[in-house]
This record gives C-alpha cells, structure tokens and sequence, in this order.
C-alpha cells in the first residue's frame, strides 16, 4: 500500500466528511449565516436538488465519505479489508464521482449557481475517486 495516497485519500475524506456535516446542520437550522457571505449557497440549498425524497444531499455526502473513511480505517488493521478494501473504496469512490458530476450539472445548469462548500466536497470526491483509481491500478496481483 503506497502510504502517500492512502494518507492523501484520508485527508480527503475527512474534508468531505466536515463539509457534508457542516452543509447538513446548514440545511436543517436553514441559517444564512453559515454561507459566509455567497448568495449562491442559499440559492442551492433551498433549491428542490438539495433534497432526495426529503433527505438533505448533505446526508448523503456524510454517509459516503463516512463509510470511505470507515474502509480506510479498516483497511490496515483487517485482513478482509486490506484485501478488498481498494476495490470497495474504487466502488464508492465511483458512485460518489457520478453524483458529484451530476450535482456539478444542477449547479451550473439548472441552478447557474455555484456553493463553495458544495464545490469543496465535489473537489474532495473527485479526486478521492482519482486517487482510488491510481491505488487500483498500482495494487499488487495476487
């Protein structure tokens, strides 16, 4: 395991973990004060994309990069993990880059607004996602 992605992959989850946390208590306290200073994070916060079937996106975001985070833990300290671990991480890394790129296309589309924090954490996923390919590509064949 190259220890420079895996703590890079680390450091990433935990920025997208404390956005996502940060955008949830923003979205259900609906306080404006936590935009510091942008217009466009009201705008898609209170936009009928910052829900899915009642549940704030931002839950999403912690449940995702928790549970990259959880893998990551695990992966040095559990046989199981440390042989799937890669691979579960590529996994989630996938799906959570496909709902940022759509995310980023409601943004800029639909919204023609842009969150700095919403930026941040599709920043965050999108390379999580780069650095879980490059683990999968550089993992050692058994």
């Amino acid at each position: 395991m190259d220890k420079w992605f895996y703590r890079a992959s680390v450091a990433l989850a935990i920025l997208g973990l404390l956005v996502s946390i940060y955008m949830t208590i923003y979205k259900l306290t609906s306080d404006d004060r936590m935009c510091v200073g942008s217009g466009d994070c009201h705008t898609v916060n209170a936009s009928r994309y910052s829900e899915v079937n009642g549940v704030p996106v931002a839950v999403f975001g912690v449940i995702g990069y928790g549970a990259i985070l959880a893998v990551l833990f695990f992966e040095p300290r559990n046989r199981f993990f440390g042989d799937n671990g890669t691979l579960m991480i590529f996994g989630m890394g996938l799906f959570g880059f496909l709902f940022t790129v759509w995310l980023v296309y409601v943004e800029l589309v639909l919204l023609k607004a842009l969150c700095p924090f919403c930026v941040t954490s599709q920043i965050s996923m999108t390379l999580l996602f780069v650095l879980a390919v490059i683990r999968l590509i550089k993992q050692p064949q058994s």
